[in-house]
């Protein structure tokens, strides 16, 4: 089997860590219960619990999609609407997952940097009590956003007092919440219930597992799952072997694998930015505050000539738009065996 060299294309082209690897191997050897039944589910709960505060309720998904759309199910009915920004991953890249299987309507806010404000949402939330109109109940933002951009604590936490103050829902997209959380220094649980956030995925594909994602139900006051459990069974993301989803959190949360993994992916990604921004014609788009670098490259012409050593996609074909992504396994060589392509790029273009 022939495997591609290192890319930059996404976090999702990555392998699964070595750790969670063997985490997922310790519990094959024997019989236990399904769906969940099971001591390593249980043992994965309780460290949600620990980072995340102990009045939440978690369940395991398959994908980052099935989270979204289980999570964001809990929370509204089919005649309510979720604002998010045009760019949110809900938005464009979930096929109309979220449209098909909840029947709301997703409605998408231009921003310059991938984020929203109380101020945009404002401006977007309209219809409320006209029964013509879908009427809003949730705010869904990515943390980080698409366009690789960090909300900070403080904008978060507006977020939150401003849907709450017009009954409205905070729901935060955190297929790479483990990435946000080394770029602003804190724990995984000061992005969720102290800000204020009703309902998060988050993610471990994109740090280092197989395939587990999360949806974590704040503010429950000790109720349960309640309907949460049924809509992941409609949704088809209940895992009949659960034991394999739940080990591998136990190996990103037991110890700081997770911290680990993200803060190396962030390093790669400020390493590249760094030296693309050295190449004269390279222009940085966005703030690289996680593991995405997105770059405007001077022509069509260099986009597929180093398209065809290493794999990464096009965001803006219009403009030559690119974006990189880094991951756990990405080397200082990787990054710096490609700048150093791009650099050969460049100089055949002029």
């Amino acid at each position: 089997m022939t495997i591609g060299r290192p890319g930059f294309a996404s976090d999702n082209y990555s392998g699964v860590h070595p750790e969670v690897f063997d985490a997922m191997l310790s519990v094959n050897g024997s019989h236990v219960a399904s769906y969940g039944a099971d001591p390593i589910t249980d043992q994965a709960h309780s460290l949600f619990r620990q980072h995340f505060g102990e009045g939440i309720d978690v369940l395991f998904a398959f994908n980052g999609t099935g989270a979204n759309v289980v999570g964001l199910q809990t929370m509204l009915h089919p005649f309510e609407t979720i604002v998010c920004a045009g760019t949110a991953h809900i938005n464009v890249d979930e096929g109309g997952a979220p449209e098909r299987f909840l029947g709301s309507k997703l409605t998408d806010v231009p921003t310059t940097d991938g984020k929203l404000t109380p101020a945009l949402v404002e401006a977007a939330a309209l219809g409320g009590g006209d029964q013509h109109h879908v009427q809003p109940r949730v705010v869904s933002i990515a943390q980080p956003t698409e366009l690789g951009t960090v909300y900070t604590l403080q904008e978060i936490a507006a977020l939150a007092q401003w849907a709450h103050a017009h009954g409205m829902l905070l729901h935060v997209d955190g297929a790479r919440l483990a990435n946000a959380a080394v770029a602003l220094d804190c724990a995984l649980g000061d992005l969720g219930a102290p800000l204020g956030v009703d309902v998060m995925s988050f993610g471990g594909t994109k740090n280092g597992a197989m395939g587990a994602e999360a949806v974590i139900l704040f503010n429950r006051g000790g109720r349960g799952p309640g309907k949460a459990l049924y809509i992941r069974k409609q949704a088809m993301q209940l895992a009949s072997k659960m034991r394999f989803l739940s080990a591998q959190f136990v190996a990103l949360l037991e110890g700081d694998l997770w911290r680990r993994n993200a803060a190396h992916a962030n390093r790669m990604a400020g390493r590249l930015a760094v030296g693309a921004r050295r190449l004269p014609g390279v222009q940085i788009c966005y703030p690289v505050e996680a593991n995405a670098v997105f770059a405007v490259l001077p022509t069509a012409e260099v986009v597929a000539t180093l398209q065809h050593d290493y794999p990464f996609y096009v965001w803006d074909e219009s403009r030559s738009q690119v974006r990189w992504m880094t991951s756990f396994d990405t080397t200082e060589l990787d990054v710096d065996t490609f700048l150093g392509r791009l650099a050969d790029c460049m100089q055949i273009a002029v």
